[in-house]
């Protein structure tokens, strides 16, 4: 990969409109991709997109 990051990024809709602490998402078919949006040189979270299913299900539930 570039050192530009070519990834398609999307907020969390739970994000506020004056910068509250959310993070961002970036799928593909591979990997889903999770970074702090206020930090987005921070390290990323890289979960298979099965791994990302089990955990939106189980935070859904709860």
């Amino acid at each position: 990969m570039s050192s530009i990051d070519e990834r398609t990024w999307f907020k969390s809709s739970y994000s506020g409109s004056d910068g509250d602490d959310c993070v961002e998402v970036a799928t593909g078919t591979r990997a889903v991709h999770v970074r702090d949006s206020k930090d987005q040189r921070s390290p990323q979270l890289t979960l298979s997109p099965t791994a990302w299913h089990d955990f939106i299900t189980h935070t859904a539930q709860n």
